[in-house]
């Protein structure tokens, strides 16, 4: 082994596992994480196409559905959610994408 490749295994990766900090994972920290939950379930929301000022709450400002784990809502809401959105998009309520 040549000095060049002291400290490196077979495919050119350090192999000393030295990152820097010993902290680990996301900066070291346990946060206390909050299990998010559905709007429609707690508050009785009903999901409607034509109601895109509820719509856009679930969509990014680039016209991206957000997903479950950041939107907090169930699967069954999430799936009427996402076809809620789609039909919208057809009628012309809210836009495909933003510029």
């Amino acid at each position: 082994m040549s000095d060049m490749n002291q400290g490196r295994d077979d495919r050119g990766s350090r192999n000393d596992d030295s990152r820097g900090d010993d902290r680990g994972g996301r900066g070291g920290r346990k946060g206390f994480f909050r299990k998010k939950v559905c709007k429609f379930c707690t508050q009785k929301l009903k999901i409607d196409y034509k109601d895109p000022e509820t719509l856009k709450r679930f969509i990014t400002e680039r016209g991206k559905i957000l997903p479950r784990r950041i939107t907090g809502s169930c699967a069954k809401h999430q799936r009427r959610l996402a076809v809620a959105i789609k039909r919208a998009r057809a009628l012309a309520y809210i836009p495909y994408v933003t510029k």
